[in-house]
Protein backbone atom coordinates (compact mmCIF):
# COMPACT_ATOMS: atom_id res chain seq x y z
CA UNK A 1 0.00 0.00 0.00
CA UNK A 2 1.29 3.48 -0.87
CA UNK A 3 1.94 5.88 2.01
CA UNK A 4 -0.92 8.31 2.62
CA UNK A 5 -0.41 11.93 1.63
CA UNK A 6 -0.81 14.27 4.63
CA UNK A 7 -4.21 15.97 4.58
CA UNK A 8 -2.69 19.46 4.46
CA UNK A 9 -1.31 18.68 1.00
CA UNK A 10 -4.57 17.33 -0.46
CA UNK A 11 -5.79 20.61 -1.99
CA UNK A 12 -2.36 21.44 -3.41
CA UNK A 13 -2.03 17.98 -4.95
CA UNK A 14 -5.38 18.36 -6.70
CA UNK A 15 -4.36 21.71 -8.20
CA UNK A 16 -1.05 20.15 -9.21
CA UNK A 17 -3.01 17.43 -11.02
CA UNK A 18 -4.97 20.08 -12.93
CA UNK A 19 -1.75 21.87 -13.88
CA UNK A 20 -0.04 18.67 -14.99
CA UNK A 21 -3.19 17.54 -16.78
CA UNK A 22 -3.15 20.46 -19.20
CA UNK A 23 0.54 20.03 -20.09
CA UNK A 24 -0.13 17.58 -22.99
CA UNK A 25 -2.62 20.02 -24.56
CA UNK A 26 -0.26 22.98 -24.18
CA UNK A 27 2.69 20.99 -25.52
CA UNK A 28 0.68 19.69 -28.46
CA UNK A 29 -0.51 23.20 -29.30
CA UNK A 30 3.08 24.46 -29.18
CA UNK A 31 4.19 21.65 -31.49
CA UNK A 32 1.43 22.51 -33.93
CA UNK A 33 2.06 26.25 -33.78
CA UNK A 34 5.77 25.75 -34.50
CA UNK A 35 5.17 23.30 -37.35
CA UNK A 36 6.52 20.27 -35.50
CA UNK A 37 3.48 18.03 -35.76
CA UNK A 38 3.76 15.51 -38.62
CA UNK A 39 1.26 15.25 -41.45
CA UNK A 40 -1.86 17.34 -41.01
CA UNK A 41 -1.15 19.35 -37.83
CA UNK A 42 -4.81 20.10 -37.14
CA UNK A 43 -5.79 16.43 -37.36
CA UNK A 44 -2.78 15.43 -35.26
CA UNK A 45 -3.66 17.97 -32.55
CA UNK A 46 -7.30 16.94 -32.65
CA UNK A 47 -6.27 13.29 -32.28
CA UNK A 48 -3.91 14.11 -29.40
CA UNK A 49 -6.66 15.89 -27.46
CA UNK A 50 -9.12 13.05 -27.98
CA UNK A 51 -6.57 10.45 -26.95
CA UNK A 52 -5.76 12.28 -23.73
CA UNK A 53 -9.46 12.63 -22.98
CA UNK A 54 -9.75 8.86 -23.24
CA UNK A 55 -6.68 8.36 -21.04
CA UNK A 56 -8.09 10.60 -18.33
CA UNK A 57 -11.42 8.78 -18.63
CA UNK A 58 -9.70 5.44 -18.07
CA UNK A 59 -7.87 6.94 -15.07
CA UNK A 60 -11.18 8.20 -13.65
CA UNK A 61 -12.78 4.77 -13.93
CA UNK A 62 -9.69 3.11 -12.43
CA UNK A 63 -9.93 5.02 -9.12
CA UNK A 64 -12.48 2.67 -7.54
CA UNK A 65 -10.85 -0.65 -8.61
CA UNK A 66 -7.47 0.61 -7.39
CA UNK A 67 -8.97 1.22 -3.96
CA UNK A 68 -10.87 -2.07 -3.89
CA UNK A 69 -8.04 -4.27 -5.11
CA UNK A 70 -4.90 -2.58 -3.84
CA UNK A 71 -6.00 -0.20 -1.10
CA UNK A 72 -4.81 2.86 -3.08
CA UNK A 73 -7.21 5.61 -2.11
CA UNK A 74 -7.10 8.34 -4.75
CA UNK A 75 -10.81 9.16 -4.56
CA UNK A 76 -9.94 12.82 -3.92
CA UNK A 77 -8.59 13.03 -7.49
CA UNK A 78 -11.61 11.56 -9.25
CA UNK A 79 -13.44 14.86 -9.71
CA UNK A 80 -10.34 16.55 -11.13
CA UNK A 81 -9.76 13.67 -13.54
CA UNK A 82 -13.39 13.76 -14.63
CA UNK A 83 -13.22 17.49 -15.30
CA UNK A 84 -10.01 17.01 -17.26
CA UNK A 85 -11.92 14.53 -19.42
CA UNK A 86 -14.56 17.16 -20.10
CA UNK A 87 -12.07 19.91 -20.94
CA UNK A 88 -10.09 17.67 -23.26
CA UNK A 89 -13.23 16.53 -25.06
CA UNK A 90 -14.34 20.15 -25.34
CA UNK A 91 -10.94 21.10 -26.82
CA UNK A 92 -11.09 18.04 -29.10
CA UNK A 93 -14.43 19.04 -30.60
CA UNK A 94 -13.56 22.75 -30.64
CA UNK A 95 -10.49 21.91 -32.71
CA UNK A 96 -12.64 19.85 -35.07
CA UNK A 97 -15.30 22.56 -35.41
CA UNK A 98 -13.04 25.64 -35.57
CA UNK A 99 -9.69 24.60 -37.02
CA UNK A 100 -10.83 21.65 -39.12
CA UNK A 101 -14.32 22.68 -40.31
CA UNK A 102 -13.96 26.49 -39.90
CA UNK A 103 -17.37 26.62 -38.18
CA UNK A 104 -19.08 25.32 -41.31
CA UNK A 105 -22.12 24.13 -39.41
CA UNK A 106 -23.79 22.50 -42.40
CA UNK A 107 -20.69 20.35 -42.94
CA UNK A 108 -20.45 19.63 -39.19
CA UNK A 109 -24.09 18.53 -39.01
CA UNK A 110 -23.62 16.41 -42.12
CA UNK A 111 -20.61 14.73 -40.51
CA UNK A 112 -22.56 14.05 -37.31
CA UNK A 113 -25.44 12.54 -39.29
CA UNK A 114 -23.41 10.49 -41.80
CA UNK A 115 -20.23 9.41 -39.98
CA UNK A 116 -21.06 7.04 -37.11
CA UNK A 117 -17.86 7.61 -35.14
CA UNK A 118 -18.57 11.36 -35.05
CA UNK A 119 -22.20 10.67 -34.07
CA UNK A 120 -21.01 8.51 -31.17
CA UNK A 121 -18.37 11.02 -30.13
CA UNK A 122 -20.81 13.93 -30.16
CA UNK A 123 -23.33 11.93 -28.15
CA UNK A 124 -20.65 11.21 -25.55
CA UNK A 125 -19.75 14.92 -25.42
CA UNK A 126 -23.38 15.92 -24.89
CA UNK A 127 -23.68 13.40 -22.04
CA UNK A 128 -20.50 14.81 -20.47
CA UNK A 129 -21.94 18.32 -20.16
CA UNK A 130 -24.38 17.66 -17.27
CA UNK A 131 -21.70 15.63 -15.48
CA UNK A 132 -19.24 18.52 -15.67
CA UNK A 133 -21.88 21.05 -14.62
CA UNK A 134 -22.79 19.00 -11.53
CA UNK A 135 -19.23 18.11 -10.47
CA UNK A 136 -19.40 20.28 -7.36
CA UNK A 137 -20.49 19.90 -3.75
CA UNK A 138 -23.55 22.13 -4.19
CA UNK A 139 -24.95 19.85 -6.91
CA UNK A 140 -24.27 16.76 -4.79
CA UNK A 141 -26.30 18.24 -1.92
CA UNK A 142 -29.01 19.57 -4.22
CA UNK A 143 -29.54 16.42 -6.29
CA UNK A 144 -29.02 13.85 -3.52
CA UNK A 145 -29.48 10.26 -4.81
CA UNK A 146 -30.23 11.60 -8.29
CA UNK A 147 -26.62 12.81 -8.50
CA UNK A 148 -25.34 9.23 -8.30
CA UNK A 149 -27.79 8.09 -10.98
CA UNK A 150 -26.82 10.97 -13.26
CA UNK A 151 -23.10 10.29 -12.93
CA UNK A 152 -23.55 6.67 -13.92
CA UNK A 153 -23.65 8.09 -17.44
CA UNK A 154 -19.86 7.96 -17.24
CA UNK A 155 -20.02 4.23 -18.01
CA UNK A 156 -21.91 4.86 -21.27
CA UNK A 157 -19.54 7.73 -22.07
CA UNK A 158 -16.51 5.50 -21.51
CA UNK A 159 -17.83 2.81 -23.84
CA UNK A 160 -18.71 5.45 -26.44
CA UNK A 161 -15.28 7.07 -26.11
CA UNK A 162 -13.40 3.82 -26.68
CA UNK A 163 -15.64 3.00 -29.65
CA UNK A 164 -15.25 6.50 -31.09
CA UNK A 165 -11.46 6.20 -30.93
CA UNK A 166 -11.41 2.74 -32.49
CA UNK A 167 -13.70 3.81 -35.33
CA UNK A 168 -11.75 7.01 -35.98
CA UNK A 169 -8.52 5.24 -36.93
CA UNK A 170 -8.05 3.57 -40.27
CA UNK A 171 -6.60 0.38 -38.82
CA UNK A 172 -7.75 -0.92 -35.43
CA UNK A 173 -4.35 -1.97 -34.12
CA UNK A 174 -2.86 -2.57 -30.71
CA UNK A 175 -3.50 0.89 -29.27
CA UNK A 176 -7.27 1.08 -29.93
CA UNK A 177 -7.71 -2.52 -28.77
CA UNK A 178 -5.78 -1.72 -25.59
CA UNK A 179 -8.25 1.03 -24.71
CA UNK A 180 -11.23 -1.13 -25.63
CA UNK A 181 -9.99 -3.91 -23.34
CA UNK A 182 -9.15 -1.47 -20.52
CA UNK A 183 -12.55 0.21 -20.66
CA UNK A 184 -14.34 -3.15 -20.90
CA UNK A 185 -12.44 -4.47 -17.86
CA UNK A 186 -13.21 -1.35 -15.83
CA UNK A 187 -16.89 -1.49 -16.75
CA UNK A 188 -17.11 -5.19 -15.97
CA UNK A 189 -15.64 -4.51 -12.53
CA UNK A 190 -18.83 -2.65 -11.56
CA UNK A 191 -21.14 -5.70 -11.37
CA UNK A 192 -18.34 -7.82 -9.87
CA UNK A 193 -17.45 -5.24 -7.19
CA UNK A 194 -20.26 -5.91 -4.64
CA UNK A 195 -19.50 -9.64 -4.56
CA UNK A 196 -15.76 -8.98 -4.26
CA UNK A 197 -16.27 -6.53 -1.39
CA UNK A 198 -18.53 -8.99 0.45
CA UNK A 199 -15.83 -11.66 0.07
CA UNK A 200 -13.18 -9.19 1.21
CA UNK A 201 -15.15 -8.21 4.30
CA UNK A 202 -15.78 -11.86 5.09
CA UNK A 203 -12.15 -12.87 4.74
CA UNK A 204 -11.03 -9.95 6.90
CA UNK A 205 -13.72 -10.43 9.49
CA UNK A 206 -13.40 -14.09 10.40
CA UNK A 207 -14.38 -14.69 14.02
CA UNK A 208 -11.52 -15.25 16.39
CA UNK A 209 -12.07 -17.97 19.05
CA UNK A 210 -10.31 -17.67 22.37
CA UNK A 211 -10.37 -19.89 25.41
CA UNK A 212 -12.50 -18.80 28.36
Amino acid sequence: MLPALPRKYHAASIWLLYAAGFVPAAYGFWLGATGRLPGNPVKEFEHLLGLWALRFLVATLAITPLRDLFGINWIRYRRALGLLVFWYVLMHFSTYMVLDQYLNFSAILADIAKRPFITIGMAAFVMLIPLAMTSNNWSIRRLGPRWVKLHKLVYIIAAAGALHFAMSVKVVGLEPWSYIVLVAALLLWRPVRPRFNRWKRGSNGRPQFTRA
